[in-house]
């Protein structure tokens, strides 16, 4: 069991309904909520029909939980063909709010929520909340981005139904966020890892030392991130760090979320959302434990449903401990679509985000640029020296940092060290990798 880290937080547990079920009434209530998802699909979605019906499945022939892996998948292909109210399972008319991802590699996927979606969304994001140790009356400042994005909106109507006080201050205006943090002294802070750490150097450049601040817990996802980075964030702010995951496709914000009393990833909120793991090349089911790509279903959508969405983001499912019988995921690796492929071997960013997190010379600041260099790819982490680090000191770091990327991972990187200040700060989702070639 994890060490709550901020002495300040009384994080002693506390479960609604959905949470206190044995495992034979969750599965019970699983199939009976599946079979009404796949059959709400099929019947008012005409892409998921054409879909079942080339599969040779349907509605009926889902009479247990494993009968899922009949269904074909969805992939945000299909979401973009049907741009932007075709997988709706609902006239618009009825649709109470959408939702829309930015679009940066071809049209936006579109989402919808009835009334009754966002009861539910707002549901699963307070059960997430009181996972992570706040309750009713504590204060939330709310760091996610507003608008099209699910984060803010998920994130917002899930703190006003814990009976919190939301402090809807969005992205961006990193010193505003700071001076609100000094004057409406936060509890706990949602955002991403990347932007709550550029929040705290913002703090150390205002002469405020960080761990001195109000905040108690940071409620942080939206972006991969690694033990290390939580190390990072938990030593430098002097609070909780525990992960959120959700995905807009799936619902937003509160598909999943890690219990603080012992941060060893999400527990899946399965009364809502079926999880699977397959092999992303061949699309097999693999067994708990097994590392690959995850796979939801959602079960009480009514909107828009979906029906064995693949993710992209690799990870793991494993037994529920703090919430026993709900899985959980183990921390996302990547996604196949983050993957960098360098002289035959794999990597992610948050491999190397492992590794510098390691070392005391270099800072959690760096970016990738991927090169092509005549029939060779390059790979260069530009990175930037700790504050109270010389030059010289930094640059021997930076030799270690080689050798160590080339011991664990098993290639050849270069390494630019700069000063700081000089990359890029986060004020939401963070870009890791340029591809230059």
């Amino acid at each position: 069991m994890a060490k709550v880290h901020n002495a300040r937080f009384d994080a002693a547990p506390v479960f609604d309904e959905g949470e206190l079920l044995s495992a034979a009434q969750l599965a019970e209530l699983q199939l009976s909520r599946l079979q009404w998802s796949v059959r709400h699909a099929y019947e008012n979605v005409a892409a998921y029909r054409v879909k079942f019906d080339a599969a040779g499945v349907s509605p009926d022939d889902i009479r247990s939980l494993d009968d899922i892996r009949r269904l074909p998948f969805t992939t945000k292909e299909d979401l973009r063909q049907n741009y932007p109210f075709g997988m709706f399972a609902v006239p618009v008319d009825q649709v109470a709010r959408i939702h829309a991802s930015s679009g940066t590699t071809g049209k936006a996927t579109v989402v919808g929520y009835t009334q009754k979606d966002l009861d539910v969304w707002a549901t699963v994001v307070a059960r997430s909340l009181r996972a992570s140790g706040i309750r009713a009356g504590m204060r939330v400042h709310n760091a996610y981005g507003y608008g099209l994005f699910t984060g803010g909106l998920g994130a917002h109507a899930g703190i006003e139904k814990l009976g919190a006080t939301v402090i809807p201050v969005s992205g961006g205006q990193t010193a505003r966020q700071v001076q609100l943090i000094q004057d409406f002294a936060p509890d706990a802070i949602m955002c991403t890892p990347s932007y709550l750490l550029t929040i705290a150097d913002a703090m150390e450049e205002a002469g405020m030392d960080p761990r001195s601040s109000s905040l108690k817990v940071a409620v942080l996802g939206a972006e991969p991130w690694t033990e290390q980075m939580r190390q990072e964030l938990e030593e430098r702010l002097a609070i909780d760090a525990v992960d959120i995951y959700g995905l807009s496709e799936v619902m937003g914000p509160g598909v999943g979320n890690e219990c603080v009393e012992t941060k060893d990833g999400p527990h899946i909120w399965e009364d809502h959302f079926y999880p699977e793991i397959i092999d992303a090349e061949t699309g097999e089911v693999l067994p708990d434990g097994s590392e690959g790509e995850l796979v939801f279903t959602s079960l009480t959508k009514e909107a828009f449903p979906v029906i064995r969405y693949r993710t992209r983001d690799l990870t793991r499912l494993l037994p529920g401990t703090a919430r026993p019988t709900m899985r959980r995921i183990a921390k996302i690796v990547g996604r196949n679509d983050d993957m960098i492929i360098l002289r035959g071997v794999n990597l992610f960013p948050t491999q190397i985000e492992e590794i510098v997190l390691g070392m005391a010379e270099l800072s959690p600041h760096f970016i990738l640029e991927l090169r092509q260099a005549g029939r060779m790819e390059s790979l260069t982490v530009k990175i930037e020296r700790r504050a109270e680090i010389a030059t010289g000191a930094a640059e021997e770091g930076a030799k270690q940092l080689v050798r160590r990327i080339k011991e664990i991972i098993g290639t050849s990187v270069d390494v630019d060290v700069v000063d700081p200040g000089t990359l890029p700060r986060s004020e939401g989702k963070l870009k890791r990798l340029y591809d230059l070639r």
